[in-house]
Parts: C-alpha cells; structure tokens; sequence
C-alpha cells in the first residue's frame, strides 16, 4: 500500500474551496514571475556598477553546493573614464568576441576562495592600501572601498586596526566622498607623523567635474588611539594640477619627509605625454605649497604614475629608517605603481636634497622599467616606517584575475598582501629583500618536516601532510654536483611567461612545488626554479610561477610570471611560500624575488588539496629539505568598545 499524502486533494479528500484553486494559482503564477526576475537579476548583477551583494562566505564549510547562474558576462572597464587605472580584471582577459560564457561556480567553491588571514573586509570591493601607521599601540591601516558593491566604484576610505598587523579589528569608515572636493571618489593619500605626534593625512579628491586634486584631514581626537573620526581642512583643496597637468593626472601624494631646511617636501605622481614624472612639492605647514623646479625623476615611455613612493634604506643594517633620513649610510628607494600596465616598479639610487633629483644606480633597472616589487598580481603599494620596531613595512593590493560575475557572486573583490618588511639586500647591494613580517608566524600550528627528499628527472613526489589549503612552507633545493660539472655551458635564455612554463624541460630545471593541487594533478599550481649553465660556467636561475593547470574553470586569467633571481655562490635554492586558499604569495631567494598568485581551482579545494615536490629537468636530480606549517586562522573582524584595551 502506498503511504505518500499525495501533494494536492484527490476526489475522496474533502472538496477543496474554490477560492483555495484560484490563490493556488495566484501563488504558483507569482512565483514563476519572481523566478524569472531573479534569473534576470542574476544575469544582469554581473555588470552591475554598484551591486549591492551579500558576502558568499559561511561558517559551514559542508553546505550543499548550489551552482551560481552562468550566463555570458561582458567585461565592462571601470576607473579609466574617471582618471584611474583599470580596476575591472575581466577587462585585462576579455575574448575578443567580447563575451563569454562564466564557468558555473558554486556556492562552496566561491566559499573556499575567501582567505583566512590575508586583510580583507567582510564584503565588497577593495583596492589600494593608504595611510599606514603605528600610533599609540595600534597599526592602523586604510583603504579604497566600495561600500555597495564588489566592483569598483564610490570609493571611500575603510579603515581597521590592529595590535599585530595579523588579527584586525574593522571600525567605521574613515573618509566618505561627501565635499564638492571629493565627490566622486575619495582616492589614494599618505599619512606623515610629525615629530610633535601630531598626524598629517594627505589624500587624493575627485572634484563634482573630475580634476583631482589634493586634499587634507587630520584626526578630530588625537588622544583617541583609534583615531575613528577624522575632519577634513575647511581650505580644501590645498593643491590643484599645476599648469601644463592633465586635470586626471595629478594623484596619490606621498609620506612627507623633513629637508635641511626644516621644510617638509612630497611627491606626486603624474605624465607628460607619455613621460611618467614625479611633481615635487615643500611645505611648512601642509596647507601652503612651493612647487619645486625640476622633477624628482621622469622616464619616457613609462606613461602615468600612480602610487609613487619614496623612502631610504640602510646600507649597514637591517632595521628600516624614518623618512625623512638622509647621507652616505643611506640609499633611497623610488617606487612607482605603472598605470599602463598594472605593475610596481622600483629603483635604487642616490638622492640628491638641493637639486631635489633621484638618480639610480644603475639606468638599466631605471623607475618604471627594472625591478618590480613583485611578478604576479600586485598593485598600487605603500610603505611605512614602523616606529615601534624599527622596520620599514609594506602593502599591496592584491587584485582578482577571475571574472566580474564571479566577483559580484561572491560577493567581494581583492585582498591586500601579507605585510612584508623591505631592505636593502647588503650581498647584492642592487636589489631589496622583501619578507613577510615576523607576527605571521604566530599562526604557525602543527609542523611537518622532510628532509633530502629526492626528486629524479621527469618525477612528482607527494609531500605527505595533512590538508594544503593554509600553509606556510619553508624549502631548499640543491642539484647534484656531479650533473653541473657535466652539463656542458649554454647560451639559453629564459623567460618565464614566454618559456612554456613548468612543462618545458632543460637539463637543470624546472623543480619546485606543486601547490593547491588535486591527488590526480588535474589541477595545480607550479612554483619552481630554472637553472642554465651559462657561457662563463655560471648559473642563471629565474623563479616562475605557472597558472596554466590552476584551474579548470574557463573564465579565469592563468598567467606564467616570474623573473631572473641571484643566487650567490655558496647559497642553496630556498623558498618561502604562503598558501592561503586563493593567494600564493613565493619569495625566492630570501625575498630577493617575489611572485604573488591568485589561484581558482574547481577541485584541488578544502581537504582535497594536496602539495607534492616536482622535478622535470632532463639530467639533474634534486634534493630537497621542507619544512611545512598548518597555518590558523587570523580573527578579522569588527570592532567592540571593549576590545579597545
């Protein structure tokens, strides 16, 4: 006998009210309509401007996957037309059709890319890091953010706090766009703590008819070690383009640093034509400026800078320095953010106070065309100089590489880096080492150690741990002797993004590690070295990055990055990697070289990512030596009045 009630009365139940079949009806014709908005809705929240989305994460890992809907999205650009760099990543890897179909993502997949201790707010679009500082016990950070929506738009200031620079406390917002000064944006600034303690906070405005311009604000409290309210100077702006600059190419002023003269003196990025410049401007109380003849440094073809910084380093420690240090002991560091092509460039050089010029050290490695900060997905950087432990620290925006719709899915757009220090690498005098700062290692757990683990030719061999998705990974590799003095010398040259990535074999490389990888390497992410024996017998060694197999899912940019890196006689290869679900943040060489990743697997996620020592060079075996920690979860979260001690 079959016991199933059925759904809807049979002709034995009691009849059933007319009016009762009719809101039936109603309901079910109601709801067909709701489904189709919905579905609508969904289709057009991809290109939403400010789409105000729930964030997707959740606190049960386990939920059914419920598939997102994936109809075509359109990439849209967006900050171009307002004076800014691109902030739509779809824009950098559009077909050429200009529209795709978005891969069917869901809801635990889009979960899982949510990072566990990299900064981010709850929700919502973020981009470039501003104002960093220490002040009375806390390391206050800022932010561009979007209140409404993960994409970018209605940029104001967010702002958290923290005792470590790892767990974060998020508070109100700082700064909203609510003067004819800023009101279509309130971009990128500096703070400069001045030696009274007294905080300057120098900030980009959009004006109501987009000229940018510079803007002040400084703390309502200062007794308040939070610093929640802010005030804006009633004589705003306090700087406008100068004759000759584009009304949106006048942005981002730096960290003030003191001259001879007791003056204070800034930088400002800009262009002429395609000439990438820094505007110079002092000071003696932040609200009258002398624009200064000459420019701090201008490089042809380098298009606009964004972001510049500017700060010394030490030639005989490694503790970082104050801004505003100067004289022989010291070299000076120039950084700018490239608007043509989303990268962070930097020089080394002299400074030179009276000519107000920075000339590198080497033309080569000139602002804009040299070193980079970092080979992957970093932008619009800031340093700091962290009074409270003598250290100069950084930060950088890293942005997404998936699609928008994916993005306003889940809800959140971006992720700022793990804090490194920065200085002057002492062996090489040419470059900077970068590192992640020391608190990280506060949410080391349990450990795991291999030691000579060997790597034969064309081999994966599985590191045996217990789950990959939050790591940190400490490894160093060597080559067998006896096949370097074999191998006979070579005029290769190697470039990871034109090179054919972790596939293309030579006789000494690539090795490294597969991260965020599936048991049948369906997927995975190589992070590896490339050795050739050159003319001089020397080695040449580039570190790489291949996104190529990272992900299954077709609506993501899979990019192979990286660059040359020193290894000096006598040094092994070592390797320090970051594995925080989506982001893999690599520091070859001690720092020398790093190489930032966002990653978007489909299957090598929660307790199926696996991590495995890979060698597929032609001759040489590998040994290799890791030490590999679980890593916990940093408490980012909003702030309480009695968390304020």
């Amino acid at each position: 006998m079959d016991h199933r009630k059925p759904l809807l009365p049979t002709s034995s139940d009691a009849a059933p009210n007319p009016h009762t079949r009719k809101d039936l009806l109603l309901v079910i014709c109601g709801l067909l309509l709701l489904s189709s908005l919905v579905a609508f809705g969904g289709y057009r929240a991809s290109n939403a401007p400010h789409a105000d989305v729930a964030s997707a994460t959740s606190n049960d890992e386990q939920r059914s996957p419920t598939s997102v809907p994936s109809p075509k999205w359109y990439p849209v650009s967006r900050g171009v037309s307002s004076g800014v760099s691109e902030k739509s990543s779809s824009m950098l890897f559009a077909v050429k059709d200009g529209a795709s179909k978005a891969f069917p993502w869901d809801n635990s997949m889009l979960s899982w890319q949510r990072t566990a201790f990299h900064f981010q707010p709850e929700k919502n679009w973020m981009n470039d890091p501003n104002g960093p500082m220490y002040y009375k016990g806390w390391y206050h950070f800022f932010y561009q953010y979007n209140p409404n929506g993960a994409v970018w738009g209605d940029i104001v200031w967010g702002h958290a706090v923290s005792r470590d620079m790892i767990h974060w406390l998020h508070l109100p917002l700082a700064m909203v766009a609510d003067q004819w000064y800023d009101m279509q944006g309130v971009w990128t600034g500096s703070a400069t703590i001045l030696p009274n303690g007294e905080i300057i906070m120098l900030y980009t405005g959009s004006t109501n008819e987009s000229v940018q311009v510079q803007n002040l604000a400084y703390p309502a409290n200062p007794s308040d070690p939070l610093l929640v309210d802010w005030i804006k100077y009633p004589g705003n702006p306090v700087l406008v383009p100068p004759p000759g600059i584009g009304a949106k190419d006048f942005r981002d002023p730096t960290t003030a640093w003191l001259t001879s003269e007791g003056k204070w003196r800034i930088t400002i990025g800009s262009k002429l034509n395609k000439t990438g410049i820094a505007l110079v401007y002092d000071t003696e109380d932040f609200k009258n400026y002398e624009l200064k003849e000459g420019l701090l440094r201008a490089v042809a073809g380098t298009g606009m800078w964004e972001c510049v910084d500017f700060f010394p380093v030490s030639k005989e420690n490694e503790n970082g320095l104050d801004t505003s240090i100067n004289g022989a002991e010291v070299k000076h560091v120039m950084k700018v953010s490239l608007d043509d092509d989303r990268h962070d460039y930097y020089s080394i050089g002299t400074y030179d106070e009276k000519n107000v010029l920075f000339t590198p050290d080497d033309a080569k490695n000139d602002v804009g065309v040299g070193l980079r900060y970092d080979y992957g997905i970093f932008y619009a950087s800031k340093t700091f100089y962290d009074q409270n432990k003598e250290r100069r620290v950084l930060w950088g925006w890293i942005g997404e590489s998936d699609s928008e719709y994916a993005d306003v899915a889940k809800g959140w757009a971006s992720v700022q880096s793990i804090p490194r220090t920065v200085e002057l690498d002492r062996k090489t005098g040419s470059n900077l080492l970068q590192w992640p700062v020391a608190e990280i290692e506060s949410l080391r757990l349990r450990s795991d150690e291999f030691k000579n683990l060997k790597a034969k030719p064309g081999s994966v061999v599985s590191v045996d741990i217990e789950t990959a998705t939050q790591l940190d990974i400490v490894a160093e590799f060597e080559i067998d002797k006896e096949t370097l003095d074999k191998i006979p010398q070579s005029n290769e040259e190697y470039t990871c993004s034109t090179s054919g990535g972790s596939k293309q074999r030579g006789a000494l490389g690539p090795f490294g590690l597969l991260v965020l990888a599936d048991e049948g390497l369906s997927e995975y992410t190589p992070q590896y070295f490339y050795v050739i024996k050159g003319s001089n017998g020397n080695l040449k060694t580039s570190f790489c990055a291949d996104q190529s197999r990272s992900s299954q899912a077709n609506d993501v940019r899979k990019q192979i990055v990286g660059s040359a890196v020193p290894v000096l006689k006598g040094e092994k290869f070592s390797l320090r990697i970051l594995v925080d679900h989506s982001i893999v943040e690599s520091f070859a060489q001690g720092g020398r070289t790093v190489v930032t990743s966002r990653v978007y697997p489909t299957k090598a996620i929660y307790g199926a990512a696996r991590l495995f020592l890979f060698n597929n060079a032609t001759e040489a075996t590998v040994t290799a030596s890791l030490k590999v920690w679980q890593m916990n979860s940093a408490f980012i979260r909003p702030f309480h009045p009695d968390q304020k001690s």
